[in-house]
C-alpha cells in the first residue's frame, strides 16, 4: 500500500523514450501511479514542435517568427485572408505519439513488475493552444477549432487504450489568466475558464480518465509569472471541480508551488489558502514543490505545511516537466520525490 504517490508531469531529459521511462521507473518506480513517455527530443519544449508543424497548414500563415528562446520569442500565426480555420483541419500528432510510445511503455511496465501502472499523456487545452499559437485574441476567436481537434485526438487515444491511459490537460494559460486578474474578478474569470475546459472534456468519450496540470510555465526553465500565494490555484481548481462533467473521471489535480528556477517558498503562509480547496474526495492533489534548490528537510517541512492547510494527504511532484533540467538534476528530483514518499502508495 502506497501512502504518497510521485507524479511525473511529462518531459524528462533522456535521449529516447525507453531511456526516459526506464530511468523514471528505476529511480522512483514504486511510487509512480502513472508514467509519461518523457516527451524527449523535439517535444521537450511542450507544444513548440506542434506549433512548428503548423507552418505548412493551408489556412495559416506566420504572423511573427519565433525560436522559443523566451516568452517574447514565440512563433505566432494568423488565419490567411479569405480562409477559415476548422477543427477537422487541425492535426497535432498526439495519437501517433501515443502509438509510438505504447510498446515501450508496455515493455517497461512488464520489466519492472508494475502491471497496475497507467500510461499518461499530456495535451494542452483548446484555450491554451489557441492563445500560444494565435496570440492574445486566440482564445476568443479560435478556441473552438483547437478544442475540437484536441478532443478528437484524445478520443482516438482513448479508443485504443480504454481505461489504461490518463489524459493530463495542461493549463498554463488558464492559471495565468486567473493569477493576473484583479482579485475581485478572479472568481468570474475562473468560472469562464472552467466552462471552456468542461466543454472540451464533454467532447471526449464518457469515462475518460483525466488529470489537470496547472502551470506557471517552464520555458528555458523560467516561469511565465509568479504566485504571491496559492489563492489563484484554489480559485481556479474550485471552479473546475464545480463544473467538471460527472461522466468523466477527474483523478488528480497538480498545482505548481515552485516557479521554474525558483524553489517553493518556505513560509507556511504561502500555502494557507489551500484550506479553501474543495475537491471531490477521490481526486488526488499533487503538490508541485520538488526542486533542486531545496534540501530534503526543507521539502519535508513544506510538504507538511501543504497537507496541514489542505486537511488531507497530498501526492508530490515537481512544478513542471523535468525536460529543461540537465540529466543529473532530474535524477536529483526523482530521488527527492522517492525519499518523501512512503513505503507503498495507494492510488485507489
Amino acid at each position: 500500500m502506497i501512502n504518497r504517490a510521485l507524479h511525473m508531469v511529462g518531459s524528462y531529459p533522456a535521449g529516447t523514450t525507453a531511456d526516459a521511462m526506464n530511468e523514471m521507473l528505476e529511480l522512483a518506480g514504486p511510487y509512480l501511479a502513472t508514467l509519461p513517455d518523457g516527451e524527449t527530443g523535439d517535444r521537450r519544449n511542450w507544444i513548440a514542435s506542434v506549433m512548428e508543424g503548423l507552418r505548412t497548414h493551408p489556412d495559416l500563415e506566420v504572423r511573427r517568427e519565433g525560436d522559443f528562446a523566451g516568452y517574447d520569442r514565440l512563433l505566432n500565426f494568423r488565419v490567411r485572408r479569405g480562409h477559415r480555420l476548422r477543427g477537422d483541419s487541425l492535426h497535432f500528432g498526439y495519437p501517433e505519439t501515443y502509438a509510438a510510445a505504447r510498446p515501450v511503455f508496455d515493455a517497461a511496465r512488464q520489466a519492472h513488475g508494475r502491471k497496475d501502472l497507467i500510461f499518461q499523456i499530456g495535451l494542452p487545452t483548446g484555450l491554451g493552444m489557441s492563445m500560444f499559437t494565435m496570440g492574445p485574441r486566440g482564445p476568443l476567436l479560435y478556441r473552438r477549432p483547437f478544442s475540437e481537434a484536441i478532443a478528437r485526438e484524445i478520443s482516438r487515444i482513448r479508443e485504443d487504450a480504454g481505461d489504461d491511459v490518463l489524459v493530463q490537460l495542461e493549463m498554463p494559460a488558464e492559471l495565468a489568466f486567473v493569477a493576473m486578474s484583479p482579485a475581485p474578478v478572479r472568481p468570474a474569470v475562473a468560472a469562464w475558464l472552467a466552462r471552456t475546459v468542461a466543454a472540451l472534456v464533454r467532447l471526449t468519450p464518457e469515462g475518460t480518465r483525466f488529470g489537470l496540470h496547472l502551470c506557471m510555465g517552464d520555458l528555458q526553465h523560467t516561469a511565465l509569472f509568479r504566485l504571491r500565494d496559492t489563492g489563484p490555484v484554489v480559485t481556479l481548481l474550485n471552479a473546475l471541480a464545480a463544473r467538471w462533467p460527472s461522466d468523466h473521471r477527474l483523478e488528480l489535480v497538480h498545482a505548481p508551488l515552485a516557479a521554474g528556477g525558483e524553489p517553493p517558498p518556505l513560509d507556511p503562509a504561502f500555502y494557507a489558502r489551500l484550506s479553501a480547496l474543495r475537491l471531490p474526495p477521490d481526486t488526488r492533489f499533487v503538490a508541485g514543490l520538488l526542486h533542486e534548490g531545496r534540501t530534503a528537510d526543507e521539502l519535508r517541512s513544506t510538504m507538511t505545511a501543504v497537507e496541514e492547510a489542505l486537511g488531507r494527504p497530498a501526492d508530490i511532484g515537481a512544478s513542471c516537466g523535468l525536460g529543461r533540467r540537465d540529466r543529473e538534476m532530474a535524477r536529483t528530483i526523482l530521488r527527492q520525490g522517492a525519499a518523501l514518499c512512503g513505503p507503498g502508495v495507494s492510488t485507489a
